[in-house]
């Protein structure tokens, strides 16, 4: 690998080039960048909720504050047929396009349907739709045009009533489970083969039972468990990076046990399963965990290509790429720095990662929480123990289950 690759990425705000690095040159050295099968497009820019913990309005970043409220049809068209050009290039069988936001139901159904139409008439394989949506607009209407699309649709939903609306309201205050509710209720309904499945953000204040248990009530086919997004330089919630507690670890060990330990399947638990697997020695599908490469990528409304939007937890500017969809091909984006230190797996990572028992599992963790201000990236997530300590329940309850009564484990 060459001089500096390893470094590539690793920068404080301001450092990356704002264009890419050369793929032809990195494939002469032995690395081969992988093509994005997951394209996230924020259809709109604005939310009907102003979530307490959402990494979008309530992080470092605020472009949003200039982006277009809707993204037009001529940006639209222009990314489906980038995608159409990276499909042929890669020879890709398959792709996803994950509609997001903002709330995305908030471009409206004209919008979404024209969106579908173009997308599935112009990219050149199997298309997989989902929307990320916080449940609000999940009318009637609304779900039979998804349906008609063969839409998936995910729910962001924190639990029971107390617990969702403790950080999950409108701007006025009031809390949205209410309504959240009864979008469920239609999707988990009539609407049932559209449901992929809840997203929860971890609040240490909740009961994690209590909240596992209320996800429980509208049979989700998954459920995904995400950490807050923090870094060294602002921590999540709750958590002190230099003591020497995991209280988030906790938090997801009370769910990992009443799931795991439950006589039948209720759910899917993304987190937990994607841990397992790695630890039987699978690889992974998730950004979270393992040192699998992402490829993912962002279009934002205005029609800037970006890396994954959480990074906006980390700097203003964080996720930006100095790409779009008018002038570049997805194949550009391969090169960028921050894109190719997310393809790269163990090089990526800080010599204390490198060095770890878990790295393979960890993989460092989300690549957001390894920032800290004037360090960049190369560090350890700041949710290093609570990661440590999780894959240890989970990688001993398996042992527990899968050895002979007496064995004895060596080295």
């Amino acid at each position: 690998m060459p001089t500096g690759v390893r470094e590539i990425g690793f920068g404080a705000a301001g450092e990356w080039p704002e264009n890419g690095l050369d793929v032809a040159g990195l494939a002469a050295f032995g690395w081969r960048p992988v093509p994005f099968r997951e394209f996230v497009l924020k259809i709109s820019s604005r939310c009907d909720l102003a979530c307490a913990h959402c990494y979008v309005y309530e992080a470092a970043d605020q472009s949003w504050r200039s982006q277009p409220v809707r993204m037009e049809t001529g940006t639209l068209r222009r990314t489906a047929a980038r995608i159409a050009r990276h499909v042929e290039r890669h020879r890709l069988p398959e792709v996803d396009v994950v509609l997001h936001g903002g709330e995305p139901l908030l471009a409206g159904a004209e919008f979404i349907d024209f969106a579908l139409r173009e997308i599935r008439s112009v990219v050149p394989c199997a298309v997989r739709v989902g929307v990320q949506t916080n449940g609000t607009l999940l009318t009637e209407q609304t779900l039979a045009l998804l349906a008609a699309h063969d839409v998936g649709v995910s729910v962001s939903v924190d639990g029971d009533r107390a617990g969702h609306d403790r950080r999950r309201r409108y701007a006025d205050g009031r809390g949205s489970h209410a309504a959240v509710t009864r979008g469920l209720d239609r999707l988990a309904g009539d609407f049932r083969h559209l449901y992929r499945g809840l997203v929860c953000t971890v609040d240490l204040a909740n009961d994690p039972v209590a909240v596992y248990e209320a996800l429980l009530e509208s049979r989700p086919p998954r459920v995904n468990f995400l950490l807050p997004h923090g870094t060294w330089s602002v921590p999540p919630p709750g958590l002190d990076p230099g003591g020497p507690g995991a209280p988030y670890a906790d938090w997801l060990i009370a769910v990992f046990d009443r799931w795991y330990g439950s006589a039948v399947r209720e759910t899917g638990v993304r987190l937990f399963e994607e841990i397992m697997n790695l630890v039987l020695g699978g690889q992974s599908r998730s950004e979270s965990v393992g040192l699998s490469p992402v490829a993912l990528v962002v279009v934002d409304t205005d029609g800037s290509i970006q890396q994954v939007d959480t990074l906006k937890s980390a700097f203003a500017g964080a996720p930006r790429t100095g790409f779009t969809v008018d002038r570049h091909d997805f194949d550009d984006v391969l090169g960028h720095p921050g894109v190719v230190a997310r393809q790269i797996g163990r090089s990526a990572l800080c010599a204390e990662c490198s060095g770890c028992r878990v790295r393979h599992i960890c993989g460092g963790g989300n690549y957001t929480h390894r920032y800290r201000a004037g360090r960049g990236f190369r560090n350890p997530s700041v949710y290093c123990r609570d990661l440590m300590k999780t894959i240890d329940h989970v990688a001993g309850r398996m042992r527990a289950d899968l050895l002979p009564a007496g064995a004895v484990v060596r080295g």
